[in-house]
């Protein structure tokens, strides 16, 4: 399931407290998904690592109660008490399968020992899938039964949105639109330490963006995404540091158009990235102008990147010019 797809899901099935297990590929943002859509809830998310727990952790240590002269059970202080929620069972399939048996009547039951979730908390469940050569122990079937099971995709097209919307660098978000195979690199047969997946590209951008000197990249960007694909990247930003100049388009003065389709994809990021920092109509008009000069599948891959950002343009002549000259594309 695509990315944006696989968040809207989430969203309906954690309003409608059931159990849901995400499954996917490592590094690809699961965690971050759940993160997200309890941040735009206004929700706490408790995030549990179950991998890291014994089995009396989440069902508490039994205690003498004198009145009753019985034993109760004290629950941990991490579960919650009130309030609204995800409960976030992060790597579940890596906990030891005594661990996961104390979860079952947590997960089906919403209770576990002495303690009662509370009605405001959903429960959510992530891990890699077996096929991924992480630590994993096959889920046993009636705890796998309690989950909705959903398995998350990675999507050129969702990152790049995402990467736009949060600031990631420019020669990053460019070079996966170039090469949308790059975002990821995970192939379970071979025994790599660095490969290329989103979270590693998000590494990259911090890489990129620290005082770090220009030439020992290859090597921090390698431990990262790989060698072959830093190589690659490295080599992308040398096409971005011959890009006409942005600041000049962004200020209406005549330019050039490219024709180079690598040079075209990091104009595009370019010209998107410096718009959503300063987006102003007399901005926006002159990148609709400037893109009227550009191979149509850009002119309209800009446009496109940004209003899905949320840049209102449709009341600006240079867009009626632009809807002109496009109206047979779109």
């Amino acid at each position: 399931m695509r990315t944006k797809d696989t968040i809207e899901t989430m969203r309906s099935l954690i309003e409608s407290k059931i159990p849901t297990f995400l499954w996917g590929a490592p590094g690809i943002g699961k965690s971050s998904i759940i993160k997200q859509i309890a941040r735009e809830n206004g929700i706490e998310c408790i995030d549990l690592r179950l991998s890291l727990m014994d089995p009396t952790d989440l069902k508490g240590i039994p205690f003498y109660e004198r009145d009753s002269h019985s034993a109760l059970w004290a629950p941990p202080s991490f579960l919650p008490r009130e309030g609204r929620g995800i409960l976030f069972l992060d790597e579940l399939n890596s906990a030891a399968p005594a661990v996961q048996a104390s979860a079952y009547q947590l997960i089906l039951d919403r209770k576990v020992g002495e303690y009662i979730l509370p009605d405001g908390w959903a429960i959510v469940a992530a891990g890699n899938r077996e096929g991924d050569r992480g630590v994993v122990y096959r889920l046993p079937s009636p705890l796998a039964n309690r989950f909705v099971h959903i398995e998350m995709e990675v999507n050129a097209t969702d990152w790049r949105d995402w990467a736009l919307s949060r600031g990631i660098d420019e020669r990053v978000v460019a070079y996966i639109g170039f090469k949308n195979s790059a975002l990821f690199g995970f192939d379970p047969l071979k025994n790599e330490r660095s490969f290329a997946t989103p979270r590693s590209w998000e590494a990259v951008h911090t890489i990129v963006n620290s005082s770090l000197s220009k030439m020992l990249w290859l090597e921090a960007i390698s431990g990262a995404v790989g060698e072959a694909a830093a190589v690659d990247f490295l080599g992308f930003c040398q096409v971005m540091d011959k890009l006409p100049d942005v600041d000049a388009i962004l200020r209406g003065e005549e330019s050039e158009a490219p024709t180079d389709l690598s040079t075209l994809y990091a104009l595009s990021s370019a010209l998107v990235s410096r718009v959503l920092s300063t987006p102003s109509d007399e901005v926006v008009s002159h990148v609709l102008r400037y893109t009227l000069k550009l191979k149509n599948e850009f002119a309209v891959m800009i446009v496109q990147d940004l209003q899905r950002q949320g840049v209102s343009m449709e009341h600006l002549d240079a867009f009626g010019e632009w809807v002109e000259a496009y109206a047979y594309l779109l």
